[in-house]
């Protein structure tokens, strides 16, 4: 996998519809889920990217410093394209993201919204659950965190 890290300014127009595309078409049309995917945090994030070997957005995060959406850092819009699941590229984008994180904002404690059916898989990553199950357009999540 092939990692980019870009701040929203220094993003293409063909890398921001590419990962826009990426997120519609997991969160909304996979998970059946209408939501209003673009929510004027895009241009306070990095925006990590993932490419496979024939250059395809395979996986892809947006990473925000501390006082942003939580009072830690985090990491959200986790998402890994159909064809690259099963390859271990979600493990692979969640262990770049944390680097990220700790590369870009410093060391610092993680907080994320996950959904519940994938708290197993992030406490493998070292996260632990931080809240009660709650919905999040219909979809059940718990708060987890990095410390």
């Amino acid at each position: 996998m092939r990692w980019e890290i870009k701040s929203f300014d220094q993003l293409t127009t063909a890398e921001l519809y590419a990962a826009i595309r990426l997120r519609v078409e997991v969160f909304v049309i996979e998970q059946q889920c209408p939501y209003q995917d673009l929510d004027n945090a895009d241009q306070q994030a990095l925006h990590l990217m993932g490419y496979d070997g024939e250059n395809r957005l395979a996986a892809y995060t947006r990473l925000f410093n501390k006082g942003i959406k939580y009072a830690e850092a985090s990491i959200g819009r986790v998402v890994t394209a159909s064809f690259a699941r099963g390859t271990g590229a979600g493990r692979a984008l969640m262990e770049e993201s944390i680097r990220q994180i700790y590369q870009q904002f410093g060391q610092q404690p993680i907080r994320i919204s996950a959904q519940q059916y994938l708290e197993k898989f992030y406490t493998s990553l070292g996260f632990k659950t931080v809240s009660e199950m709650y919905l999040e357009d219909n979809i059940p999540h718990v708060e987890m965190l990095k410390a």
